[in-house]
């Protein structure tokens, strides 16, 4: 019987069968990349705001604490978006005739809470509790960056699984004194590896827990 197909077709095939794996190895590398790309993450991307709120100038400027306008953080799970009133402590005297500061005015005028955008907004399946992260040491700087920085807030982590992973395996890279945990830059006082250690056991970080499918998927 005669042949059906030429020999070249047997090194075509294996061309193809090897192009074929090149490129779905490809297009899994390119969604990963996609995955982890700020058009997803939404890291570094600045949120419009009611008020363009500086954390670099309360905070590095003024030196106001994070637990003033974040009232909650310490105590429960959610830290807290700022009530007008608190922005009134001081803008009734400070700046009070702004235009930029109108929305505030009249949210306090009229008792309308100001619809400030969520930054670092998780999805509904993921549970994550402020305070334990307090009580535990880890700093404000570990999850949302260099907030002392920021003239507009923005995102400084992924906060996708595998970036919340990578810390909970070793979370002796961001463990610190309690004192310090609200402290940035070159004040959150970075310990040593031995000092990292000691703290871990302060604090009760167990880190087999940390790695239990229901800490963070309750």
């Amino acid at each position: 019987m005669a042949q059906v197909f030429h020999p070249s077709m047997n090194t075509f095939s294996k061309a193809t069968i090897f192009g074929a794996l090149f490129v779905l190895v490809a297009l899994a590398f390119l969604a990963d990349r996609i995955e982890r790309s700020p058009y997803v993450t939404e890291v570094d991307v600045f949120r419009e705001q009611p008020v363009p709120f500086s954390h670099e100038h309360h905070v590095s400027g003024l030196g106001i604490d994070c637990r003033y306008c974040h009232t909650t953080v310490e105590t429960s799970a959610f830290a807290g978006l700022p009530a007008t009133e608190i922005c009134m402590s001081c803008h009734s005297q400070i700046w009070k005739d702004s235009p930029m500061l109108e929305p505030v005015r009249e949210s306090f005028r009229t008792g309308k809470p100001l619809r400030w955008t969520r930054v670092h907004d998780l999805p509904d399946f993921v549970y994550f509790n402020h305070s334990i992260h307090i009580s535990k040491g880890i700093g404000c700087e570990s999850c949302h960056g260099r907030v002392d920085q920021m003239p507009l807030m923005r995102r400084a982590a992924s906060l996708q699984m595998a970036w919340c992973l990578d810390c909970h395996e070793r979370p002796e890279g961001a463990i610190r004194p309690r004192g310090d945990v609200f402290h940035f830059g070159k004040d959150a006082h970075p310990v040593s590896h031995e000092d990292a250690v000691r703290l871990m056991k302060e604090h009760g970080v167990e880190t087999e827990q940390l790695l239990d499918c229901w800490t963070c998927h309750r």
